[in-house]
């Protein structure tokens, strides 16, 4: 599964070791060292996949993210050597997939790259896969596409696989942990927070009033389902 992997890294040594790792797992690399040339680069050749650091020159990873994220749906994995737990959930808020906290096992951080490239690339494994419909929801899991009334939605990967997972079983209450498992599972980075922060953007997306959601619903005290929301319209 080789891939072109773009490495946003103001620490040059820290983004040589990212390199020869990917390189050794047979991936093509990038290296750019400030937030504009990550933006540039993305925009000239999207990417498989964007590590990118936090703290960069010029436009700040967070930034990098904010622009990307209303352009396309490359999948973004943050570093930072901020820990707390509102950091994370602001990198996620903005699109992230994943996020690492520095200092990190380069060993792990290729596990998490693994993991998003197989993720982001199932779809082209089944190609009799049936369209998933929850009133005017369409969400495609071998084009790992999302439309509502005919017009796409961008979702994140992690977004996408909360979204698919829910559809495939409407009416189930998941609970937050049931999610993270299906979605990147345990770690300890991620927090249950984490799901509340997908569903509040995936209501933003598909959601007529998000503050009155007719599809995501949320089942105090236990999770989140999903539901045929065009009955309420």
């Amino acid at each position: 599964m080789n891939a072109y992997v773009l490495v946003a890294e103001d620490d040059v040594k820290q983004a040589e070791v990212i390199r020869r790792y990917l390189t050794s797992e047979g991936h093509s690399s990038l290296i750019v060292h400030d937030g504009r040339a990550a933006i540039d680069e993305v925009r000239r050749r999207q990417p498989d996949l964007l590590v990118l650091d936090v703290m960069m020159p010029l436009v700040d990873g967070l930034d990098v993210c904010r622009v990307l994220r209303r352009e396309c749906d490359v999948p973004v994995l943050m570093l930072t050597a901020r820990s707390r737990e509102e950091d994370l959930l602001l990198g996620l808020d903005l699109g992230a997939d994943d996020y690492m906290t520095k200092p990190y096992s380069p060993r792990e951080l290729m596990a998490r790259i693994r993991t998003l490239l197989r993720r982001t690339r199932a779809g082209t494994a089944a190609p009799d896969d049936p369209v998933l419909r929850i009133g005017a929801i369409a969400i495609d899991p071998v084009r790992r596409t999302v439309a509502l009334d005919g017009r796409q939605v961008v979702c994140t990967p992690g977004e996408f696989e909360i979204l698919a997972a829910m559809a495939a079983e409407p009416e189930r209450v998941f609970t937050r942990r049931q999610l993270l498992a299906l979605t990147r599972g345990f770690d300890r980075y991620i927090t249950e927070r984490t799901i509340d922060v997908h569903v509040l953007n995936l209501r933003k997306k598909i959601e007529a009033v998000p503050r009155r959601p007719a599809y995501l619903q949320t089942v105090y005290g236990v999770g989140y389902k999903i539901v045929d929301g065009s009955r309420a319209r």
